[in-house]
């Protein structure tokens, strides 16, 4: 699910200072949160990098905002959205990345989940590495 800015409801709007809330944005209660910031480069797919994980996908959750650029994200329920700059975002378990254009990311990922997919991934990166 993904959201731009400006469609987020308003729920403050005094002189100086707005703030917006979506509530029921994806259920947070996995123990601790990581924040992740990453930079990805135009034609970068991590669908390779996630072979052999259940259902060959990210199997963590993640909140966040692209900055910039813009993703494409499958799941494993055959859906897919694309995600551009400005959009906030919950991405649930059961996913994959591919990036059309150079893209920006702030994710907030529950850290145990997605410490394990990022150790899957560089296993699977040496490897394949000569």
């Amino acid at each position: 699910m993904h959201i731009t800015k400006n469609e987020i409801p308003v729920k403050i709007d005094v002189p100086g200072a707005k703030a917006r809330q979506l509530p029921d944005f994806g259920s947070a209660s996995a123990g601790p949160v990581g924040a992740e910031y990453f930079s990805l480069g135009a034609g970068t797919d991590i669908a390779p990098l996630l072979e052999g994980l259940a259902d060959d996908a990210c199997h963590s959750p993640h909140w966040g905002y692209l900055i910039s650029g813009e993703v494409i994200v499958s799941f494993t329920d055959g859906a897919a959205e694309t995600c551009v700059g400005g959009d906030v975002y919950y991405w649930p378990p059961g996913h994959s990345v591919r990036v059309v254009r150079d893209t920006e990311v702030v994710m907030f990922s529950p850290q145990v989940k997605h410490g394990a997919v990022m150790d899957h991934m560089l296993t699977k990166l040496a490897a394949a590495t000569p």
